[in-house]
Protein backbone atom coordinates (compact mmCIF):
# COMPACT_ATOMS: atom_id res chain seq x y z
CA UNK A 1 0.00 0.00 0.00
CA UNK A 2 2.59 2.50 0.98
CA UNK A 3 4.54 1.63 -2.45
CA UNK A 4 1.12 2.34 -4.12
CA UNK A 5 0.50 5.62 -2.31
CA UNK A 6 4.36 6.56 -3.48
CA UNK A 7 3.48 6.16 -6.74
CA UNK A 8 0.96 8.12 -6.95
CA UNK A 9 2.21 10.87 -5.41
CA UNK A 10 4.99 11.09 -8.04
CA UNK A 11 2.81 10.74 -10.66
CA UNK A 12 0.18 13.48 -9.26
CA UNK A 13 3.18 15.78 -8.18
CA UNK A 14 4.45 15.13 -12.36
CA UNK A 15 1.08 16.09 -13.56
CA UNK A 16 1.48 19.54 -12.09
CA UNK A 17 4.35 20.04 -14.25
CA UNK A 18 2.22 19.76 -17.64
CA UNK A 19 0.53 23.00 -16.46
CA UNK A 20 4.16 24.68 -16.73
CA UNK A 21 5.87 22.35 -19.60
CA UNK A 22 4.64 24.16 -22.62
CA UNK A 23 5.40 27.83 -20.84
CA UNK A 24 9.24 27.04 -20.71
CA UNK A 25 11.66 24.22 -20.45
CA UNK A 26 12.28 21.93 -18.00
CA UNK A 27 15.44 23.65 -16.30
CA UNK A 28 12.95 26.67 -15.67
CA UNK A 29 9.70 25.07 -14.90
CA UNK A 30 11.70 22.82 -11.77
CA UNK A 31 12.23 25.89 -9.87
CA UNK A 32 8.26 26.99 -9.69
CA UNK A 33 7.01 23.01 -8.93
CA UNK A 34 9.90 22.42 -6.75
CA UNK A 35 9.63 25.83 -4.77
CA UNK A 36 5.79 25.42 -4.81
CA UNK A 37 6.11 21.40 -3.42
CA UNK A 38 8.54 23.04 -0.45
CA UNK A 39 6.75 26.02 0.56
CA UNK A 40 3.51 23.55 0.80
CA UNK A 41 5.55 21.29 2.77
CA UNK A 42 6.67 23.68 5.22
CA UNK A 43 2.93 25.50 5.49
CA UNK A 44 1.36 21.98 5.77
CA UNK A 45 4.16 20.65 8.55
CA UNK A 46 3.33 24.20 10.49
CA UNK A 47 -0.38 23.42 10.90
CA UNK A 48 -0.52 20.15 12.23
CA UNK A 49 2.32 21.08 14.55
CA UNK A 50 0.23 24.16 15.16
CA UNK A 51 -2.96 21.91 15.96
CA UNK A 52 -1.05 19.48 18.33
CA UNK A 53 0.44 22.50 20.06
CA UNK A 54 -3.26 23.68 20.84
CA UNK A 55 -4.22 19.79 21.50
CA UNK A 56 -6.45 20.18 18.63
CA UNK A 57 -7.62 17.25 16.21
CA UNK A 58 -7.03 17.73 12.59
CA UNK A 59 -7.77 15.21 10.74
CA UNK A 60 -7.11 17.53 7.95
CA UNK A 61 -5.56 20.28 6.14
CA UNK A 62 -9.01 22.52 6.38
CA UNK A 63 -9.24 21.61 10.03
CA UNK A 64 -6.10 22.40 11.06
CA UNK A 65 -6.13 25.65 9.01
CA UNK A 66 -9.45 26.80 11.07
CA UNK A 67 -7.55 25.64 14.58
CA UNK A 68 -4.95 28.09 13.76
CA UNK A 69 -7.04 31.02 12.86
CA UNK A 70 -9.03 30.95 15.44
CA UNK A 71 -5.76 30.69 18.14
CA UNK A 72 -4.52 33.77 15.98
CA UNK A 73 -8.01 36.01 17.42
CA UNK A 74 -6.76 34.95 20.81
CA UNK A 75 -3.83 37.74 21.16
CA UNK A 76 -2.24 35.56 24.04
CA UNK A 77 -2.89 32.18 22.99
CA UNK A 78 -1.45 33.86 19.21
CA UNK A 79 2.11 35.06 21.09
CA UNK A 80 2.77 31.77 22.69
CA UNK A 81 2.21 30.06 19.22
CA UNK A 82 4.11 31.91 17.13
CA UNK A 83 7.09 31.87 19.91
CA UNK A 84 6.64 27.91 20.16
CA UNK A 85 6.65 27.31 16.15
CA UNK A 86 10.05 29.38 16.02
CA UNK A 87 11.32 27.54 18.19
CA UNK A 88 10.27 24.10 16.81
CA UNK A 89 10.75 25.28 13.20
CA UNK A 90 12.13 28.80 13.13
CA UNK A 91 9.12 30.17 10.97
CA UNK A 92 5.66 30.88 11.87
CA UNK A 93 3.81 31.99 9.03
CA UNK A 94 0.48 34.09 9.21
CA UNK A 95 -2.82 32.76 8.79
CA UNK A 96 -3.92 34.27 5.58
CA UNK A 97 -0.26 33.62 3.86
CA UNK A 98 -0.10 29.38 4.59
CA UNK A 99 -0.87 27.25 1.52
CA UNK A 100 -3.92 25.89 2.43
CA UNK A 101 -5.32 29.87 2.69
CA UNK A 102 -4.06 30.96 -0.35
CA UNK A 103 -5.46 27.85 -2.30
CA UNK A 104 -9.12 28.75 -0.56
CA UNK A 105 -8.64 32.52 -1.91
CA UNK A 106 -8.50 30.93 -5.54
CA UNK A 107 -11.54 29.17 -5.46
CA UNK A 108 -13.16 32.54 -4.15
CA UNK A 109 -11.27 34.56 -6.99
CA UNK A 110 -9.45 36.58 -4.24
CA UNK A 111 -6.19 35.17 -4.64
CA UNK A 112 -2.77 37.59 -5.61
CA UNK A 113 0.42 36.70 -6.41
CA UNK A 114 1.90 39.30 -4.05
CA UNK A 115 0.28 37.29 -1.20
CA UNK A 116 2.41 34.24 -1.73
CA UNK A 117 5.65 36.67 -2.48
CA UNK A 118 4.98 37.40 1.18
CA UNK A 119 4.66 34.06 2.26
CA UNK A 120 8.19 33.39 0.47
CA UNK A 121 9.73 36.59 2.25
CA UNK A 122 8.80 35.52 5.45
CA UNK A 123 9.93 32.07 5.67
CA UNK A 124 13.37 33.33 3.82
CA UNK A 125 13.71 36.13 6.55
CA UNK A 126 12.64 33.91 9.45
CA UNK A 127 16.33 32.00 9.47
CA UNK A 128 19.56 31.88 7.75
CA UNK A 129 18.27 28.06 6.93
CA UNK A 130 15.80 29.29 4.71
CA UNK A 131 17.85 32.92 3.37
CA UNK A 132 17.05 33.32 -0.54
CA UNK A 133 15.77 29.87 -0.42
CA UNK A 134 13.03 31.13 -2.92
CA UNK A 135 14.89 33.67 -5.22
CA UNK A 136 14.76 31.60 -8.17
CA UNK A 137 10.77 31.59 -8.20
CA UNK A 138 10.38 34.47 -10.36
CA UNK A 139 6.04 34.60 -9.69
CA UNK A 140 6.20 37.62 -12.36
CA UNK A 141 7.51 35.94 -15.23
CA UNK A 142 6.39 37.02 -18.82
CA UNK A 143 7.12 33.01 -19.23
CA UNK A 144 4.07 32.41 -16.93
CA UNK A 145 2.08 34.84 -18.63
CA UNK A 146 1.72 37.72 -20.49
CA UNK A 147 -0.52 39.81 -18.07
CA UNK A 148 -1.18 39.96 -14.34
CA UNK A 149 -3.84 37.69 -14.93
CA UNK A 150 -2.38 35.66 -17.01
CA UNK A 151 0.63 34.74 -14.28
CA UNK A 152 -1.75 34.55 -11.80
CA UNK A 153 -4.29 31.74 -13.66
CA UNK A 154 -0.92 29.96 -14.06
CA UNK A 155 0.75 29.71 -10.81
CA UNK A 156 -3.28 29.16 -9.41
CA UNK A 157 -3.53 26.28 -11.79
CA UNK A 158 -0.38 24.56 -9.78
CA UNK A 159 -1.48 25.47 -6.49
CA UNK A 160 -5.11 23.68 -6.82
CA UNK A 161 -3.07 20.54 -8.36
CA UNK A 162 -0.84 20.32 -5.54
CA UNK A 163 -3.34 21.29 -3.08
CA UNK A 164 -5.02 17.29 -3.54
CA UNK A 165 -1.85 16.02 -2.18
CA UNK A 166 -1.32 16.15 1.84
CA UNK A 167 2.59 16.03 1.67
CA UNK A 168 3.32 16.81 5.53
CA UNK A 169 2.59 13.24 6.37
CA UNK A 170 4.41 11.23 3.48
CA UNK A 171 7.67 10.92 5.60
CA UNK A 172 10.20 9.74 3.97
CA UNK A 173 8.12 9.25 0.89
CA UNK A 174 8.09 13.16 0.09
CA UNK A 175 11.56 13.02 -0.10
CA UNK A 176 12.03 10.14 -2.75
CA UNK A 177 9.10 11.88 -4.94
CA UNK A 178 11.24 14.64 -4.45
CA UNK A 179 14.28 13.21 -6.11
CA UNK A 180 11.77 11.68 -8.68
CA UNK A 181 10.99 14.71 -9.60
CA UNK A 182 14.89 15.92 -9.70
CA UNK A 183 15.41 12.90 -11.77
CA UNK A 184 12.24 13.77 -14.63
CA UNK A 185 13.53 16.95 -14.79
CA UNK A 186 16.94 15.74 -15.44
CA UNK A 187 15.53 14.08 -18.02
CA UNK A 188 13.80 16.54 -19.38
CA UNK A 189 16.66 19.07 -19.30
CA UNK A 190 19.19 17.33 -21.85
CA UNK A 191 22.64 18.29 -21.41
CA UNK A 192 21.90 20.49 -19.07
CA UNK A 193 21.16 17.87 -16.02
CA UNK A 194 24.50 17.25 -15.23
CA UNK A 195 24.24 20.73 -13.57
CA UNK A 196 22.24 19.20 -10.99
CA UNK A 197 21.55 15.62 -10.96
CA UNK A 198 23.64 12.16 -10.85
CA UNK A 199 21.40 8.65 -11.62
CA UNK A 200 20.62 7.34 -9.04
CA UNK A 201 22.08 3.80 -9.51
CA UNK A 202 25.28 5.95 -9.75
CA UNK A 203 24.97 7.35 -6.81
CA UNK A 204 24.03 4.31 -5.19
CA UNK A 205 26.68 2.22 -6.13
CA UNK A 206 29.23 5.02 -4.51
CA UNK A 207 27.81 5.44 -1.98
CA UNK A 208 27.70 1.64 -0.76
CA UNK A 209 31.66 1.85 -1.43
CA UNK A 210 32.37 5.07 0.30
CA UNK A 211 30.25 3.87 3.63
CA UNK A 212 31.29 -0.07 3.70
CA UNK A 213 32.48 -1.45 6.45
CA UNK A 214 31.06 2.16 8.65
CA UNK A 215 26.96 0.94 8.15
CA UNK A 216 27.45 1.43 12.34
CA UNK A 217 29.66 4.36 12.17
CA UNK A 218 28.08 7.00 14.46
CA UNK A 219 28.67 11.04 13.13
CA UNK A 220 30.07 9.50 10.05
CA UNK A 221 30.73 12.75 7.74
CA UNK A 222 30.22 13.40 4.27
CA UNK A 223 31.46 15.91 1.94
CA UNK A 224 30.46 16.59 -2.09
CA UNK A 225 32.29 19.68 -2.94
CA UNK A 226 29.88 19.37 -6.23
CA UNK A 227 26.80 18.55 -4.75
CA UNK A 228 24.52 19.64 -7.43
CA UNK A 229 20.16 19.11 -5.75
CA UNK A 230 22.71 17.28 -3.39
CA UNK A 231 21.20 13.09 -4.00
CA UNK A 232 25.35 12.18 -3.43
CA UNK A 233 25.26 13.22 0.20
CA UNK A 234 21.82 11.80 0.80
CA UNK A 235 22.04 8.27 -0.11
CA UNK A 236 24.50 7.83 2.23
CA UNK A 237 21.11 8.12 4.93
CA UNK A 238 19.77 5.40 2.88
CA UNK A 239 23.30 3.14 3.88
CA UNK A 240 23.48 3.87 6.97
CA UNK A 241 22.79 2.29 10.23
CA UNK A 242 22.59 5.74 12.15
CA UNK A 243 21.34 7.93 9.69
CA UNK A 244 20.13 10.53 12.24
CA UNK A 245 23.76 11.26 13.42
CA UNK A 246 25.38 11.84 9.89
CA UNK A 247 26.78 15.21 9.19
CA UNK A 248 26.62 16.98 5.07
CA UNK A 249 28.98 18.97 4.06
CA UNK A 250 28.76 20.16 0.31
CA UNK A 251 29.42 22.99 -1.87
CA UNK A 252 27.61 23.89 -5.41
CA UNK A 253 28.77 26.65 -7.69
CA UNK A 254 25.24 27.57 -9.20
CA UNK A 255 23.12 29.12 -7.26
CA UNK A 256 19.85 27.72 -8.52
CA UNK A 257 21.26 24.38 -7.94
CA UNK A 258 22.38 24.99 -4.57
CA UNK A 259 19.00 25.97 -3.32
CA UNK A 260 17.34 22.72 -4.30
CA UNK A 261 19.80 21.13 -2.67
CA UNK A 262 18.94 23.09 0.74
CA UNK A 263 15.11 21.95 -0.13
CA UNK A 264 16.15 18.15 -0.52
CA UNK A 265 18.03 18.09 2.66
CA UNK A 266 15.00 19.76 4.74
CA UNK A 267 12.15 17.19 2.98
CA UNK A 268 14.68 14.34 4.06
CA UNK A 269 14.23 15.49 7.29
CA UNK A 270 17.72 16.07 7.89
CA UNK A 271 18.39 18.23 11.10
CA UNK A 272 19.66 21.66 10.36
CA UNK A 273 22.68 21.12 12.89
CA UNK A 274 23.90 18.04 10.33
CA UNK A 275 23.94 19.90 7.19
CA UNK A 276 26.85 22.11 6.51
CA UNK A 277 25.69 23.31 2.70
CA UNK A 278 27.96 26.54 0.77
CA UNK A 279 27.25 28.29 -2.11
CA UNK A 280 30.75 29.18 -4.00
CA UNK A 281 33.31 27.84 -6.68
CA UNK A 282 35.35 24.69 -5.13
CA UNK A 283 38.24 25.20 -7.21
CA UNK A 284 38.45 28.91 -7.20
CA UNK A 285 38.01 29.04 -2.89
CA UNK A 286 38.99 26.13 -0.89
CA UNK A 287 36.11 25.31 1.02
CA UNK A 288 35.94 24.18 4.28
CA UNK A 289 38.93 25.92 5.46
CA UNK A 290 37.65 25.76 9.13
CA UNK A 291 37.15 22.60 11.19
CA UNK A 292 36.01 20.13 9.95
CA UNK A 293 38.24 19.81 6.92
CA UNK A 294 38.35 16.25 6.41
CA UNK A 295 35.73 13.60 6.12
CA UNK A 296 34.87 10.03 6.71
CA UNK A 297 33.96 9.78 3.07
CA UNK A 298 33.78 12.22 -0.38
CA UNK A 299 31.68 11.74 -3.13
CA UNK A 300 32.02 13.63 -6.08
CA UNK A 301 30.14 14.00 -9.95
CA UNK A 302 32.12 16.87 -10.95
CA UNK A 303 31.43 18.38 -14.26
CA UNK A 304 33.59 16.48 -17.02
CA UNK A 305 36.36 18.41 -18.16
CA UNK A 306 35.34 21.62 -17.40
CA UNK A 307 37.65 24.65 -17.80
CA UNK A 308 39.34 26.73 -14.87
CA UNK A 309 41.79 29.28 -14.25
CA UNK A 310 45.05 26.91 -13.48
CA UNK A 311 46.72 30.04 -12.31
CA UNK A 312 50.17 29.30 -11.13
CA UNK A 313 48.98 30.60 -7.55
CA UNK A 314 47.50 27.85 -7.51
CA UNK A 315 51.01 25.78 -7.39
CA UNK A 316 51.74 27.27 -3.65
CA UNK A 317 47.26 25.86 -2.74
CA UNK A 318 47.88 23.02 -0.19
CA UNK A 319 45.32 20.97 -2.45
CA UNK A 320 47.68 20.86 -5.43
CA UNK A 321 51.51 22.23 -4.00
CA UNK A 322 52.70 18.54 -3.75
CA UNK A 323 51.57 17.87 -6.63
CA UNK A 324 54.01 20.50 -8.79
CA UNK A 325 51.75 20.65 -11.64
CA UNK A 326 48.04 21.70 -12.19
CA UNK A 327 45.23 20.52 -14.11
CA UNK A 328 45.28 22.11 -17.54
CA UNK A 329 42.74 25.40 -18.03
CA UNK A 330 40.73 23.03 -20.49
CA UNK A 331 40.54 20.15 -18.05
CA UNK A 332 39.81 20.69 -14.52
CA UNK A 333 39.32 16.82 -13.66
CA UNK A 334 42.02 16.28 -11.90
CA UNK A 335 41.59 19.86 -9.90
CA UNK A 336 38.30 18.61 -8.87
CA UNK A 337 39.67 15.00 -7.60
CA UNK A 338 42.67 16.09 -5.77
CA UNK A 339 40.29 19.02 -3.94
CA UNK A 340 38.03 16.02 -2.88
CA UNK A 341 41.37 13.69 -2.11
CA UNK A 342 42.71 16.48 0.06
CA UNK A 343 39.61 17.29 2.37
CA UNK A 344 40.00 12.95 3.02
CA UNK A 345 40.23 11.64 6.53
CA UNK A 346 43.37 9.27 6.78
CA UNK A 347 41.11 6.60 7.21
CA UNK A 348 38.36 7.83 4.61
CA UNK A 349 37.41 6.89 1.30
CA UNK A 350 36.61 8.70 -2.03
CA UNK A 351 34.38 7.88 -4.85
CA UNK A 352 34.56 10.33 -7.82
CA UNK A 353 33.04 9.80 -11.69
CA UNK A 354 35.23 11.19 -14.19
CA UNK A 355 35.76 10.94 -18.40
CA UNK A 356 37.77 8.05 -19.21
CA UNK A 357 40.75 10.25 -20.16
CA UNK A 358 41.98 10.77 -16.77
CA UNK A 359 43.08 7.07 -16.96
CA UNK A 360 45.88 7.76 -19.58
CA UNK A 361 45.97 11.20 -20.83
CA UNK A 362 49.74 12.57 -20.45
CA UNK A 363 51.32 16.09 -19.63
CA UNK A 364 50.59 17.40 -15.91
CA UNK A 365 47.67 15.08 -15.88
CA UNK A 366 49.93 12.21 -16.71
CA UNK A 367 52.57 13.62 -13.49
CA UNK A 368 49.43 13.54 -11.18
CA UNK A 369 48.55 10.40 -11.65
CA UNK A 370 51.68 9.19 -11.41
CA UNK A 371 52.38 10.82 -7.81
CA UNK A 372 48.89 9.72 -6.59
CA UNK A 373 49.94 5.97 -7.75
CA UNK A 374 53.35 6.39 -6.12
CA UNK A 375 51.63 7.32 -2.51
CA UNK A 376 48.76 4.37 -3.37
CA UNK A 377 46.39 6.99 -3.62
CA UNK A 378 44.15 5.06 -6.34
CA UNK A 379 42.63 1.67 -4.91
CA UNK A 380 40.04 0.65 -7.64
CA UNK A 381 39.13 1.77 -11.04
CA UNK A 382 35.33 1.25 -12.41
CA UNK A 383 34.48 1.22 -15.73
CA UNK A 384 30.70 1.81 -16.48
CA UNK A 385 28.88 1.98 -19.16
CA UNK A 386 28.28 4.40 -21.98
CA UNK A 387 24.88 5.88 -22.22
CA UNK A 388 24.52 5.61 -18.41
CA UNK A 389 24.47 9.73 -17.62
CA UNK A 390 21.27 11.93 -19.00
CA UNK A 391 24.14 15.04 -19.73
CA UNK A 392 26.69 12.54 -21.48
CA UNK A 393 26.30 9.02 -23.79
CA UNK A 394 30.22 9.09 -23.06
CA UNK A 395 31.45 5.96 -20.64
CA UNK A 396 32.90 6.97 -17.69
CA UNK A 397 35.02 5.73 -14.52
CA UNK A 398 34.18 5.72 -11.00
CA UNK A 399 38.17 6.30 -9.32
CA UNK A 400 38.29 4.56 -5.65
CA UNK A 401 40.88 7.04 -3.83
CA UNK A 402 42.25 5.97 -0.20
CA UNK A 403 45.11 7.36 2.03
CA UNK A 404 47.66 5.53 4.12
CA UNK A 405 47.20 2.19 2.27
CA UNK A 406 49.48 -0.43 2.63
CA UNK A 407 50.21 -1.18 -0.79
CA UNK A 408 49.73 0.65 -4.14
CA UNK A 409 47.76 -2.39 -6.40
CA UNK A 410 45.38 -0.92 -8.47
CA UNK A 411 41.98 -2.68 -8.92
CA UNK A 412 40.31 -2.71 -11.88
CA UNK A 413 36.87 -3.46 -12.74
CA UNK A 414 35.25 -3.24 -16.39
CA UNK A 415 31.88 -3.04 -16.15
CA UNK A 416 31.07 -1.60 -19.47
CA UNK A 417 28.93 -4.38 -20.74
CA UNK A 418 26.82 -4.71 -17.48
CA UNK A 419 23.74 -2.80 -18.49
CA UNK A 420 20.54 -2.91 -19.63
CA UNK A 421 19.16 -1.02 -22.67
CA UNK A 422 16.29 1.15 -22.72
CA UNK A 423 14.88 3.28 -25.10
CA UNK A 424 17.07 6.00 -24.60
CA UNK A 425 19.68 4.85 -21.73
CA UNK A 426 21.58 2.01 -20.73
CA UNK A 427 20.71 0.72 -17.12
CA UNK A 428 22.36 0.19 -14.35
CA UNK A 429 20.59 -2.03 -12.72
CA UNK A 430 20.23 -3.38 -8.70
CA UNK A 431 22.37 -6.68 -10.21
CA UNK A 432 25.20 -4.93 -12.08
CA UNK A 433 25.62 -3.23 -9.02
CA UNK A 434 25.98 -5.99 -6.47
CA UNK A 435 28.14 -7.65 -9.14
CA UNK A 436 30.85 -4.71 -8.61
CA UNK A 437 30.32 -4.25 -4.98
CA UNK A 438 31.10 -8.06 -4.43
CA UNK A 439 34.32 -7.77 -6.61
CA UNK A 440 35.56 -4.45 -5.06
CA UNK A 441 34.73 -6.42 -1.47
CA UNK A 442 36.66 -9.30 -2.51
CA UNK A 443 39.23 -7.75 -4.31
CA UNK A 444 40.33 -10.56 -6.47
CA UNK A 445 41.03 -11.52 -10.27
CA UNK A 446 37.56 -12.52 -12.39
CA UNK A 447 38.35 -13.33 -15.83
CA UNK A 448 37.29 -10.72 -18.11
CA UNK A 449 35.60 -8.43 -15.60
CA UNK A 450 38.19 -7.40 -12.43
CA UNK A 451 42.13 -7.38 -12.42
CA UNK A 452 44.00 -6.02 -9.30
CA UNK A 453 47.45 -5.06 -11.02
CA UNK A 454 50.54 -4.54 -8.72
CA UNK A 455 52.36 -1.43 -8.54
CA UNK A 456 55.08 -2.91 -11.05
CA UNK A 457 52.82 -3.64 -13.56
CA UNK A 458 51.21 -0.45 -13.90
CA UNK A 459 54.76 0.95 -13.75
CA UNK A 460 55.51 -1.25 -17.12
CA UNK A 461 52.78 0.15 -17.92
CA UNK A 462 54.28 3.83 -17.64
CA UNK A 463 51.50 4.59 -15.40
CA UNK A 464 48.42 4.48 -17.74
CA UNK A 465 45.51 3.35 -16.31
CA UNK A 466 43.42 2.52 -19.29
CA UNK A 467 41.26 -0.31 -18.06
CA UNK A 468 41.54 -2.46 -21.50
CA UNK A 469 45.73 -3.14 -20.64
CA UNK A 470 44.54 -4.88 -17.78
CA UNK A 471 41.40 -6.73 -18.01
CA UNK A 472 41.31 -8.44 -21.14
CA UNK A 473 37.48 -8.78 -21.81
CA UNK A 474 38.33 -10.05 -25.56
CA UNK A 475 36.25 -13.12 -27.27
CA UNK A 476 37.92 -15.28 -29.48
CA UNK A 477 35.94 -16.34 -32.62
CA UNK A 478 34.53 -20.16 -32.67
CA UNK A 479 36.67 -21.95 -34.95
CA UNK A 480 35.34 -22.67 -38.14
CA UNK A 481 34.85 -26.45 -39.19
CA UNK A 482 35.29 -26.47 -43.06
CA UNK A 483 34.49 -29.95 -43.44
CA UNK A 484 31.35 -29.43 -41.95
CA UNK A 485 31.05 -25.69 -43.92
CA UNK A 486 31.83 -27.49 -47.24
CA UNK A 487 29.05 -30.24 -46.37
CA UNK A 488 26.53 -27.61 -45.52
CA UNK A 489 26.84 -25.70 -48.71
CA UNK A 490 27.02 -28.33 -51.27
CA UNK A 491 23.56 -29.31 -49.66
CA UNK A 492 21.83 -25.70 -50.01
CA UNK A 493 23.30 -26.40 -53.55
CA UNK A 494 21.54 -29.14 -54.37
CA UNK A 495 18.26 -27.84 -52.62
CA UNK A 496 18.83 -24.56 -54.50
CA UNK A 497 18.88 -26.46 -57.77
CA UNK A 498 15.52 -28.68 -56.83
CA UNK A 499 13.83 -25.48 -56.15
CA UNK A 500 14.59 -24.37 -59.60
CA UNK A 501 13.38 -27.57 -61.10
CA UNK A 502 10.25 -27.43 -59.40
CA UNK A 503 9.55 -23.72 -60.27
CA UNK A 504 10.46 -24.32 -64.32
CA UNK A 505 8.32 -26.87 -64.30
CA UNK A 506 5.35 -25.03 -63.29
CA UNK A 507 6.24 -22.62 -65.84
CA UNK A 508 6.15 -25.20 -68.48
CA UNK A 509 1.79 -26.23 -67.05
CA UNK A 510 1.10 -22.37 -67.10
CA UNK A 511 -1.60 -21.17 -70.03
CA UNK A 512 0.80 -18.94 -72.18
CA UNK A 513 -1.14 -16.28 -73.96
CA UNK A 514 1.32 -13.63 -76.42
CA UNK A 515 1.30 -11.36 -73.59
CA UNK A 516 3.13 -13.99 -71.22
CA UNK A 517 5.30 -15.62 -73.46
CA UNK A 518 8.39 -13.63 -74.13
CA UNK A 519 8.33 -13.29 -70.11
CA UNK A 520 8.07 -16.84 -69.32
CA UNK A 521 10.71 -17.43 -71.44
CA UNK A 522 13.29 -14.88 -70.25
CA UNK A 523 12.52 -16.16 -66.89
CA UNK A 524 13.56 -19.79 -67.69
CA UNK A 525 16.44 -18.31 -69.84
CA UNK A 526 17.70 -16.86 -66.01
CA UNK A 527 16.82 -20.34 -64.15
CA UNK A 528 18.85 -22.41 -66.77
CA UNK A 529 21.45 -19.72 -67.01
CA UNK A 530 21.33 -19.52 -70.47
Amino acid sequence: MAEQNSKTLYQALWNSADILRSKMDANEYKNYLLGLVFYKYLSDRMLYHAANLLEETADNLTDAQKTYEEAFEDEELKDDLIEELKYDFSYALEPNLTFTALVQKIHKGRFELEDLAQGFRNIEQSSELFENLFEDVDLYSKKLGATPQKQNQTISAVMKELATLDIAHEGDALGDAYEYLIGQFASDSGKKAGEFYTPQPVSTLMTRIVLAGKEDQKGFSVYDPTMGSGSLLLNAKKYSNEPGTINYFGQELNTSTYNLARMNMILHGVDSASQHLHNGDTLDADWPTEEPTNFDGVLMNPPYSAKWTAEKGFLDDPRFAMYGVLAPKSKADFAFLLHGYYHLKDTGVMAIVLPHGVLFRGAAEGKIRKILLENGAIDTVIGLPANIFLNTSIPTTVIILKKNRENKDVLFIDASNDFTKSKNQNLLEQKHIEKILATYLKREDVEKYAHVASFEEIEENDYNLNIPRYVDTFEEEEPIDIVALSKEMVELNQEIAKAESEFLAMLDKLAVTDASRDLIEATKAVFSHE
